[in-house]
């Protein structure tokens, strides 16, 4: 568990400590400068990582968002295009950065209700080579998405998709690691269709920062220089390489500890008053209340009590290396008691 004294928060899987070992770890770090090349801890890492995802190459940068949008960057010129679900981390939750910094156009599409984008659809709004529009060059895809998992076979037949037309495939896979451990697919596995995938470690691993991009050398080679342009290089980042490093040792197989505490955290609250429905994808519940008021009364309630969660009418509940059984069962009986006397 954490090392020091935290609150008991489900609002995300960012919210995790270092551990004491982890942080142990991280004092005795070897490093060096990362920019130059220097850093042992980073150099490692991304050997390693590149390895467990059977490509060619990794870069460290200090976040998803980062990854993400240096990935872009990579794969696209100014005045290209991507195509990207409408809910995905990518498109709603990086504040435009693409478009913003790389001049790269976003094609948003309707994510489906089993988190995949309709491949038809995506089909049909690739661009032609023709001087009116944006030239489509990526196709994005995030696994997991809301907790979902992508179904088998669906990667396989975007990477077709993309190769009938010449393009790359892109994953944000900021929670692939939870996908691993829910279908028993190899991280190597999950990672074969794809052109690069974006790796967070700050969420269910539980490190205090970082992502990792891999993909081939040449793409990796330009994501370093973009990583550099826009603020990301590093310096002793060994540090943070090390509690990554300890984290794929110690906190990937007890994901399913998470997963299984959604669940049963889904489980119970289902039929409390005010309850419209309860469902649980890897370690994500989410609580489907009557009304937002009824959802921000319930926020309120817990923060006086030292539980932190979002408000509105549909609540996503997190869980991670921070919530042990003895946290689920405080929050099973909190959100019951509020429910049931409200």
């Amino acid at each position: 568990m954490p090392t020091r004294s935290a609150p008991i928060d489900l609002r995300s899987d960012t919210v995790t400590r270092p551990t004491d070992a982890m942080r142990q770890v991280m004092a005795q770090a070897e490093v060096g400068d990362d920019v130059y090349g220097d850093d042992p801890s980073v150099n490692a890492l991304e050997a390693r990582l590149a390895d467990m995802t059977g490509k060619a190459a990794a870069v460290l940068l200090p976040s998803g968002t980062q990854s993400n949008l240096v990935a872009l960057l990579a794969h696209c010129q100014r005045g290209e295009e991507y195509i990207v679900g409408q809910q995905y981390h990518t498109y709603k939750y990086e504040a435009g950065g693409a478009a913003v910094l790389g001049s790269i156009q976003p094609q948003p599409l309707t994510v489906q209700s089993d988190a995949t984008l309709d491949l038809a659809e995506v089909e049909a709004y690739i661009k032609p080579d023709d001087p009116h529009f944006a030239r489509t060059r990526v196709l994005a895809l995030e696994n997991t998405h809301g907790g979902q998992v992508l179904p088998d076979g669906y990667t396989q037949q975007a990477r077709a998709l993309v190769d009938r037309h010449g393009l790359s495939l892109h994953l944000d896979g900021a929670r692939l690691f939870n996908a691993s451990v829910a279908t028993g697919q190899s991280l190597r596995t999950l990672a074969e269709p794809f052109d690069s995938v974006s790796l967070c470690c700050s969420k269910g691993l539980g490190a205090p920062i970082g992502s990792v991009l891999v993909g081939s050398h040449d793409l990796i080679q330009r994501a370093r220089r973009w990583r550099k342009m826009v603020g990301g290089g590093l310096r002793q980042a060994g540090i943070f390489a090390s509690a990554i490093d300890y984290a794929l040792d110690h906190h990937v197989e007890r994901l399913a500890d998470d997963h299984r505490r959604a669940a049963e955290l889904a489980q119970a609250l289902a039929g409390l008053p005010r309850v419209q429905s309860t469902i649980a994808h890897t370690n994500m519940a989410f609580l489907t209340l009557d009304s937002a008021a009824t959802g921000d009364a319930l926020k309120a309630a817990l923060a006086e009590a030292g539980l932190l969660i979002a408000g509105g009418q549909r609540i996503r509940l997190v869980t991670h290396l921070g919530i042990d059984d003895a946290a689920l069962s405080t929050v099973i009986e909190r959100i019951g008691a509020h429910l049931n006397a409200a």
